[in-house]
């Protein structure tokens, strides 16, 4: 593996996103599947396959990489019962659901300018 550079600008733009707090709390969320993965582990505990049929046009395998990435930032716990066939559920952690009410926000301020885009067209 090879060493970055202390002044290139991909050093100083890292630097500049893991020292902003807004920025790493997107980072934390951002992806095409993690926001609306959380929203719906909001409500309850959910097996994979509950999840999948969900979201019905995300790949087994993107799901799988969205839940591990969620996993690995302690935003989602995964519980492995011992049982045959083994049962899997996934839930949000303590820190996921202090998201709950800015994912309420940020929904009722998507609706709202997405019916003000709507109403311009």
């Amino acid at each position: 593996m090879t060493a970055r550079k202390e002044n290139s600008t991909y050093t100083f733009n890292e630097k500049f996103i893991t020292d902003c707090d807004l920025t790493y709390a997107a980072n934390k969320i951002g992806g095409r599947w993690k926001i609306v993965i959380l929203d719906k582990l909001g409500n309850r505990k959910m097996r994979f396959s509950e999840l999948k049929k969900e979201f019905p046009y995300i790949s087994e395998r993107m799901l799988t990489l969205q839940l591990r990435a969620l996993e690995q930032d302690e935003l989602v716990k995964r519980t492995v019962y011992a049982e045959v066939p083994p049962r899997v559920e996934y839930e949000l952690t303590p820190i996921a659901l202090e998201f709950l009410p800015i994912f309420c926000q940020l929904s009722a301020w998507g609706r709202k300018n997405k019916m003000l885009k709507n109403n311009r067209s």
